[in-house]
This record gives C-alpha cells, structure tokens and sequence, in this order.
C-alpha cells in the first residue's frame, strides 16, 4: 500500500450545548444561601431570598446580584 492509497484523517469538533451557568447565592442579611442560574442574556439586578424576603441589590461598582453575592460572578457577556 502506497502513502497515495491512504485517505486523509478529517476531524470534526462537534458542538456541544452550552451549559447552565450555576452558582450559589449567598443572603449578607440571613446566610441563606441557594444555587442559581445566571442568565447569560441579561444581568440580573434584583433577588429576592427565599428565606428572609430581603430584596438583594448589587453592591456599588458591580453589575448585577450575581458579582456582587454569588460565588460566581457573571460571564463577560454581562457588560452592564
């Protein structure tokens, strides 16, 4: 068998779906904390916690609750 004969190697990187971003939420008020979504399409200014009601905001120079009380912070998608 000649080098000729052989048929070239062709790779295919295959797409994968992009997985949910998660992180904890962590309440400054009661240290409840819970695991959350980040929406990659939005920043997300508000959060209610589940256990004490507080309505998180973000803390000042950051972009949503996310960056300023999650584990986490957003992607680079959220340029807000």
């Amino acid at each position: 068998m000649s080098g000729s004969d052989v048929e070239p190697l062709v790779l295919v990187k295959q797409r994968t779906p992009p997985v949910p971003l998660e992180t904890r939420l962590t309440c400054p008020v009661c240290g409840a904390s819970a695991v959350e979504t980040i929406p990659t399409d939005r920043c997300l200014y508000f959060y209610e916690c589940q256990s004490c009601h507080t309505v998180l905001k973000p803390k000042p120079g950051q972009c949503c609750v996310f960056c300023s009380y999650g584990e986490t912070p957003c992607p680079s998608a959220c340029e807000c």
